[in-house]
């Protein structure tokens, strides 16, 4: 079924060079795919690190649950897992500052710029209005009272008809 709206099937190929605004798509598209594969890669090492942390964490509880173990050792082995963990938290507090760090520079260098561009833009709108309100709304509500006015002083006198509201009917 082709209908009139509906598109050809075939696919027409040239020898033409894309055009610029796709070849810029194209590369987008692969920077994702570059993109992606590094997360990919990370994501991996990531499930690796977290594997040999819980088999070493496994491994350490079985051989201390052995009936050899003294309690001075399950003490020291205890105080190196707080000590990987408070290294660990420490860690995490230094990526917390570099990522705070790096959004109140985009702050500084990206938001502000845009914000004072925005209210200068306002200012310059404010004055046009201004500029418009005294330079010709102003003009044209004063020529309306004066003719207004001349037009009840020639009426008042008589040199002029008055006029009949009139009533329209909306449905003629």
């Amino acid at each position: 079924m082709n209908d009139d709206n509906s598109l050809p099937q075939e696919v027409i190929t040239t020898d033409q060079p894309a055009p610029a605004q796709d070849i810029g798509m194209d590369v987008q598209q692969s920077e994702q795919k570059e993109l992606t594969a590094e997360q990919k890669k990370l994501l991996v090492i990531g499930i690796i690190v977290v594997l040999l942390i819980v088999l070493l964490v496994g491994a350490s509880i079985y051989y201390l649950l052995q009936p050899s173990t003294d309690t001075e050792r399950i003490r020291n082995i205890f105080i190196i897992f707080m000590a990987l963990a408070s290294v660990l938290v420490g860690l995490t507090f230094v990526v917390l500052m570099v990522q705070l760090a790096r959004f109140i520079n985009l702050l500084n260098n990206e938001v502000q710029p845009i914000l004072e561009s925005t209210d200068e833009t306002v200012s310059n709108l404010r004055g046009t209005t201004e500029f418009l309100s005294d330079n010709l709304v102003k003009p044209v509500i004063k020529m309306n009272e004066y003719l207004s006015g001349i037009l009840q002083l020639f009426q008042t006198i008589g040199l002029a008809r008055k006029t009949p509201k009139s009533k329209t009917n909306k449905g003629e």
